[in-house]
């Protein structure tokens, strides 16, 4: 699981159905988190993909780290790529979706776009490919809201297949898990302050 680990940070490839950190119901405590500290004990936690969601995951050793990584992480400092298989043909090649995103507090852990209440949430989207039924995209959440891509691609009537939150019964069916996976993080390294980048190939 760990693909990269130097004396500042260690990254991930985080599988699907495993939680980021520990959660709150029973048997969800085994995570990401806890693996990683097993083996690097002042590994910290600088940022987390939802637990149906594989793929790069950063941690940092130590507070100072962590300080200096969660503020790139804030300053959209941080480059990061997702790709996902969504339900449709996306018609444009590469377009913006820019709706604001509010918790759906009756029906937590769920999101909602929301224009009165909800924060400015914006992602690109690059089409990788198409089919008869669906199209392979590259994402880029240049804000971290929580569920964004989710409920962005949802939003815009192309819900990412295998997700049971937000896609209609026919998207959910069409794939045994969420086909969403965190593939390239990029970022100024906190020690040697070079550009460092690391990518994941999609497992589907």
């Amino acid at each position: 699981m760990i693909v990269h680990a130097d004396d500042a940070i260690v990254v991930v490839d985080k599988p699907a159905g495993l939680p980021s950190v520990p959660g709150r119901a029973a048997g969800l405590q085994d995570c990401a988190a806890q693996r990683v500290q097993a083996v690097h004990p002042d590994a910290l936690v600088v940022h987390r993909l939802d637990m149906a969601t594989s793929g790069l995951l950063l941690f940092a050793r130590g507070a100072d780290v962590q300080r200096r990584l969660s503020r790139a992480f804030a300053t959209r400092a941080v480059d990061k790529r997702y790709v996902a298989v969504v339900a449709g043909r996306l018609a444009d090649e590469r377009g913006e979706i820019d709706l604001p995103l509010a918790a759906d507090w009756p029906n937590r852990p769920r999101q909602v776009v929301d224009h009165e209440r909800g924060k400015p949430s914006l992602t690109r989207y690059a089409v990788l490919a198409r089919d008869a039924h669906t199209t392979r995209v590259a994402l880029e959440p240049l804000t971290g809201r929580s569920h964004q891509l989710r409920v962005h691609l949802a939003a815009i009537g192309h819900a990412i297949l295998g997700d049971t939150l937000y896609a209609g019964a026919n998207a959910q069916s069409a794939a045994p898990r969420l086909l969403l996976h965190a593939s390239m993080l990029g970022f100024v390294h906190p020690h040697d302050g070079r550009r460092f980048e690391i990518e994941s190939t999609a497992p589907f």
